[in-house]
């Protein structure tokens, strides 16, 4: 029989080293989803992560999938994609937009996780209530997105994640043409790069992140990262991004 800790209405969150095994990383559940409790969380290494139905759950796996801003390259038929269609991309210009698309994405439930060309995180799906909780983390300045346009300025990608310690803990993505979520996720890793930023969060390793660079390191390592990086750098305001 699994014992959960059950939260509270304080942050407090159990030791994370009391995650089970199996299923992996799967720490507490309850609690809510104010953008309190959320930072707390991220700041801890912690996200939630739930079914339809079922009472927020909240996870720290181990090993824990990371994706370093250096090591992500564009390859030619990325480079000759975007040319061809006239991608551009910007930071936080249409953040309730991208969100909503990564909403409407099929994906699959916890219990059958698969790797898909847009998945930035293990998130599979995004309820109402998610989408309201990190549109108020946007408005606070925690979460944000990147938007792909393309010749005729129509919205064709995106992804969105949070800061936290410096470090980019995606959440998901979304492509309605061809590479546009590849183009976002190449326009966070060079955004990323100019400000010495070098670490994105990806919380679970699948085969599609692994094509894009992604590592799986031990979560006692993640969370030095998040102790190592915790100057504040003040990059996210709405611009134009370099593709």
């Amino acid at each position: 029989m699994i014992e959960l800790f059950k939260l509270n209405h304080t942050l407090s969150f159990p030791a994370l080293e009391l995650a089970l095994d199996e299923p992996n990383g799967l720490l507490a559940f309850g609690g809510d989803l104010s953008p309190a409790r959320l930072i707390s969380a991220y700041k801890r290494g912690i996200f939630p992560w739930y079914n339809a139905h079922e009472p927020i759950l909240w996870w720290s796996p181990s090993p824990r999938a990371i994706i370093r801003t250096e090591h992500f390259k564009a390859n030619k038929s990325l480079r000759k994609s975007i040319r061809k269609h006239g991608y551009t991309a910007s930071l936080n210009t249409r953040f309730n937009d991208v969100i909503e698309h990564c909403s409407s994405v099929q994906r699959h439930d916890l219990n059958n996780i698969q790797a898909s060309e847009d998945s930035i995180s293990s998130n599979t799906w995004i309820s109402p209530d998610m989408l309201n909780a990190y549109k108020a983390l946007h408005q606070k300045g925690y979460a944000h997105s990147v938007e792909i346009t393309n010749g005729s300025g129509e919205l064709v990608g995106g992804l969105y994640g949070v800061v936290v310690s410096g470090i980019f803990c995606g959440e998901s993505m979304f492509h309605l043409q061809t590479d546009a979520s590849k183009a976002a996720f190449l326009a966070l890793c060079t955004h990323m790069k100019m400000h010495n930023l070098l670490i994105i969060d990806c919380q679970l390793v699948n085969p599609h992140l692994e094509k894009l660079g992604c590592v799986a390191i031990d979560r006692s390592e993640f969370i030095d990262l998040l102790c190592q990086h915790q100057q504040t750098v003040d990059c996210w305001q709405v611009q134009s991004l370099r593709l």
